[in-house]
């Protein structure tokens, strides 16, 4: 008996240190100090490789004639951490992540990942608009008189005006997305081996001369923009068309259409690039227009502009083409979603503050020479984006320059409507062979930017259409074989 009565007293003893235990755990749980239970977390997911992660050597130093001096040893999102303290006094921990593709990305969202800040391209932001999934910008976000918007206060008024343009169910794009980098789709190619007027043309990818020496993205929308540039090609080069009144309205409907002719027969001439084509590719083009193993490639600008300094490197010069016919504008866009930050104040506040501090000229620049690309800040009054572009490219030499104007840029005005004095503030004197290499792949001349139009987000329809066309053109080989023919 007593035996028992100790063995009780040595439970009950247990079960009260336990219960004391769980008692301080539960209650130091919820006493955490200040400095945790104030630290928000930002949870952040943008394309791979797409933003500065310090570190830069000495060499590597940029210095702008207005005594900026850009050298970051830190990454861009410690540099926000520390940044947002200093201005907000909370605490800001950033999640970053990457994806590799817009349908990756809405694949992560769909299959339960959760994210308050991504960076889609311009399609996946209106589809995302359709389907509700993103919160719009606060409007204090756009006060220029706020000293830390520097997203309003610096991105570029023509890419404003693009972003105000657009919209889906009757909203602009601007109220749900900022933007970050922007550019055009093109054609590198050797200047050895491949004409520059041969390089105009969409239909080059066509051409027999090319042979299993060209390559084409492996991507739906890109290969279906060049095929319907292609099928178009007599109306969007004639004289009638290209001064018409509503050129820019016509060019924008027909490369976006997706009705069944149209498909059908940009399906038969993707099939016979396919068949003309080295491959279809989606990061290696780079790499073979380097090592020469194909002479031309479809490429977005910015990985034209990083192919062009790869191959300088090797002690080959390419160059980059907008084509005649027409060029997708495309661009990548901050956007906040509903299911991450819903009614957080706080986390809304933090995601603001990131674009803001992404879009300071300087940081603008960071990213910039870090990836290649073209942001979409111009600078406002601050001038050190032009002042970049003059650093990278502008000429010394005087018998060798020549001017290259970039005004519709920084002032979102053509150039018709601007006094001499605004265009030469923003002319670049710069070598010859930049009208179609770097330069040109970053900030495409006005004439170029006339015959850009943005791929529109397609409704369901026009999906299903274009992406049965491109199962068909791509599985072709496959049909045949399980055919037996």
């Amino acid at each position: 008996m007593r035996l028992l009565n100790l063995k009780s007293k040595k439970i009950v003893s247990y079960l009260m240190c336990v219960a004391l235990l769980l008692t301080n755990t539960i209650f130091l749980s919820g006493c955490k100090s200040s400095e945790e239970e104030d630290v928000i977390v930002l949870r952040v997911s943008n394309w791979e490789e797409y933003i500065d992660e310090g570190d830069w050597d000495e060499e590597e130093t940029i210095e702008l004639e207005n005594g900026t001096v850009i050298c970051p040893e830190t990454s861009m999102i410690e540099d926000f951490e520390a940044w947002f303290y200093e201005t907000y006094g909370k605490k800001v921990e950033v999640e970053y992540s990457t994806f590799g593709t817009n349908e990756e990305l809405y694949n992560q969202m769909s299959m339960g990942d959760t994210y308050d800040l991504v960076c889609p391209s311009e399609y996946m932001i209106m589809k995302m608009m359709a389907e509700d999934m993103l919160l719009p910008y606060s409007d204090s976000f756009y006060d220029e008189t706020i000293e830390t918007n520097y997203y309003a206060k610096c991105v570029s008024p023509y890419i404003k005006n693009v972003y105000d343009e657009l919209s889906i169910n009757g909203e602009a794009l601007s109220k749900y997305a900022a933007g970050y980098m922007w550019g055009t789709l093109g054609i590198v190619y050797n200047p050895e081996e491949v004409t520059e007027d041969e390089a105009s043309h969409w239909n080059m990818l066509l051409m027999k001369k090319f042979n299993k020496r060209v390559t084409i993205k492996d991507s739906v929308r890109d290969a279906y923009f060049a095929g319907n540039s292609i099928y178009n090609e007599e109306l969007l080069l004639s004289e009638d068309f290209i001064n018409a009144d509503d050129y820019y309205a016509q060019m924008e409907v027909i490369l976006n259409s997706t009705d069944t002719a149209t498909v059908n027969s940009v399906e038969e001439i993707l099939s016979d690039i396919k068949d003309n084509v080295y491959s279809f590719e989606t990061d290696s083009g780079k790499a073979d227009m380097v090592s020469g193993k194909v002479v031309a490639n479809q490429q977005w600008s910015g990985d034209a502009v990083y192919t062009l300094d790869q191959a300088e490197e090797e002690g080959v010069i390419l160059c980059y083409s907008a084509p005649e016919e027409a060029t997708n504008l495309w661009f990548d866009g901050w956007c906040m979603l509903k299911d991450g930050i819903g009614e957080d104040a706080d986390k809304q506040l933090a995601a603001e503050a990131f674009v803001n501090f992404l879009s300071k000229p300087e940081n603008a620049i960071r990213n910039m020479w870090y990836i290649g690309y073209t942001s979409v800040i111009s600078g406002g009054e601050d001038e050190s984006i032009l002042q970049y572009a003059e650093f990278l490219y502008s000429s010394d030499d005087e018998e060798d320059m020549v001017p290259y104007p970039i005004a519709y840029f920084f002032t979102g005005e053509d150039e018709a409507d601007l006094d001499e004095e605004t265009i030469e503030a923003y002319t670049i004197y710069t070598y010859e062979d930049q009208i179609n290499r770097q330069l040109f792949a970053q900030y495409p001349p006005e004439d170029v930017m006339k015959r850009s139009v943005v791929m529109a987000y397609f409704d369901k329809e026009g999906n299903e259409r274009i992406n049965q066309m491109w199962l068909n053109v791509r599985c072709f080989d496959l049909y045949e074989y399980l055919s037996g023919d």
